[in-house]
Parts: structure tokens; sequence; C-alpha cells
């Protein structure tokens, strides 16, 4: 019996909290000092500019003491009659490169992991993430090198070779840019994406796919049975990150590899590059913070709205 209430006892008893040892784990945080302040220095300090979107700025006043307009500035992203045209243009963009990028870098990641040879499978990382590293500036000549109208490869030889004497005036077409862009951006981030995915799948126990393999499952059972389940929370994660800016564009992808070219505004015009076109005339940027701030709130509630999807289909997915 006191045996009993002497364990009770000592169950009731709060447990004390162990002690950090940081002089054991110093160099971590010293290796992750770098990382938080580039993310302060980038992400946080900038939000404390957020009060610029409402206001009219007057350099002869100073920023802190411009006028206050309230939500004037927001009306420049919806007054005109391009507010559809840029609006649809983003967010369509974005979902298919969501949707078909996720596809693809899978598809890349499954394909490296079935690579045995070390070498070959290293040599494929470093091609297909290549691209990944490359200036825009770059990959806007090398865009123009292709569909030049004069001097362009497409033009003069692969037209001719197809029986085509016609020169295309891919600048000037409109009809020819979605798929144009969706080739150049999957073949610039496909690298990146695959290689994440890649990572993950190297980490999973091969004894499930052992397993399997006894069972007499095929690999493409293995890979929708083993491999998708267990990588979902990663896909999840990937998923929420590109939610997050659906209502932002790649800016090196829609301005510079079209030259900014104004015959392509119907199919290439989203909301960073209009804005970018307006203050180049206007100079406001007012206007320029009132759209950031736009894009990161209805990021933010898609990123929420997402995860709430995610916790009612499964709980055990969401990541908060």
């Amino acid at each position: 019996m006191e045996q009993a209430v002497s364990a009770t006892i000592r169950q009731a008893e709060p447990k004390k909290k162990k002690k950090v040892d940081f002089k054991r784990i110093w160099p971590l945080y010293v290796m992750m000092a770098p990382g938080i302040l580039y993310l302060i220095i980038n992400n946080y300090l900038p939000m404390a500019g957020i009060f610029i979107a409402f206001k009219q700025i007057n350099f002869s006043k100073g920023i802190f003491k411009s006028d206050w307009i309230g939500f004037k500035n927001f009306e420049y992203l919806f007054a005109t009659s391009d507010a559809y045209i840029i609006t649809r243009n983003t967010i369509l963009y974005n979902f298919f490169f969501l949707i078909a990028g996720t596809i693809l870098a899978l598809l890349c990641a499954i394909l490296l992991n079935e690579i045995k040879n070390l070498f070959v499978m290293r040599f494929y990382q470093a091609v297909i993430a290549m691209p990944n590293l490359i200036s825009w500036v770059i990959i806007s000549y090398l865009v123009f090198a292709f569909l030049g109208a004069e001097t362009g490869f497409v033009n003069n030889s692969i037209l001719p070779a197809l029986g085509i004497d016609e020169w295309i005036m891919w600048y000037m077409e409109p009809k020819y840019w979605p798929m144009i862009l969706s080739t150049v951006h999957f073949w610039k981030s496909i690298g990146f994406s695959s290689i994440v995915y890649f990572a993950t799948m190297v980490g999973i126990d091969h004894s499930y796919y052992e397993a399997a393999r006894l069972d007499g499952a095929t690999r493409w059972q293995q890979i929708t049975r083993i491999t998708i389940p267990i990588m979902m929370p990663v896909i999840i994660m990937m998923t929420l990150l590109s939610v997050g800016r659906i209502f932002y564009s790649d800016f090196g992808l829609f301005y510079q590899a079209t030259n900014n070219s104004g015959a392509l505004f119907s199919t290439t015009a989203t909301i960073d590059t209009y804005v970018f076109n307006g203050l180049l005339g206007i100079g406001d940027i007012g206007m320029s913070t009132a759209a950031g701030v736009y894009q990161s709130v209805v990021g933010f509630i898609l990123i929420l709205l997402f995860n709430y999807l995610v916790r009612v289909i499964d709980k055990d997915q969401a990541l908060f």
C-alpha cells in the first residue's frame, strides 16, 4: 500500500525541465545565424514599410510626413479595363505551372531514382539543375536566339526543315506564347523541384520496396502505393509554398523572356509586369507597395484555405 502511495506521489510531482547544454550545441546556432539574419533583413524588416501603401508619397515632405490617402493606391490595380486580363493571366499561368510542374518534377525525381549508376545520376542531376542557376537576362537572349524573326534558329532552320518557308514573327503573335512561356518555365525550374523530391525518395527505407517485390508488386504499384504516400508531406509543403504565390508571377519570365513586347500583352501581361510598366511612367512607389501588400494578403489567405482543405481531407497531412 505504501509503495503504491509513494508511486502515485512521484507521478504527481512535476517533472523537472532538462537544461539545454548550450556549450554543446552552440555550433548549430552559429551555422543558423547567417540564415536567420538574412531572413530578418530580407523578409521581416521590409514589412515595416507596409504603411507606404496607404500614403501619397511626396519626397519633399518625406515618407513619414506624406499624406494618408487610404485605399486609393489599391484602386490602381482595378481601375482600368486591363485588370481582368492581368488577373486572369497571373492566376491561370500559376495554376498550370503548379499542377503540371508538380507532376513533371515528381516524374523527373522518379526517373533519377531509377538510375543505379552513381556517376550517371550525378550527371543528370547537374544537367537538369543547371538552368535554375542561369540569369533571366541570359535566358532572354537564348529565347531570342531561337525566336528572332531574321536570325532565329526556328525561322532559319526548323521551319524550312518542316517545309514551311514563311517566317513567323514570334514577338508579334500572342497565340504562341502560352506554350513558349510554359516550356521556358519548366526548363528552368523543374530541376530544383525534382531534386527536392529526389532527396526525399533517397531517404525512403528500401525494406518497403523489398517487401512489395516479394508480394509481387509491379514498379508502378511500388511508386503509387509506397513512394507517393510517403512523399505526400513534402508534396503538400511544396504545393503550399506555390499556392502562396498564385498572385505573383515570375517577373523575369514574363518581362525579360518576352522582351516586354506590347503586342503580346493579352497573353503575357501579369500583375507584376503591369505595375512595373505603369510605375516606369508614373514613378509612384505607393502604388507598387499597394500591389505587393495585395498580393501578400491574398497569398496568405490562399495558404490558410489550402491548409484547411488538407485538414478536412487528412488531418495528419496538414502543416498547421
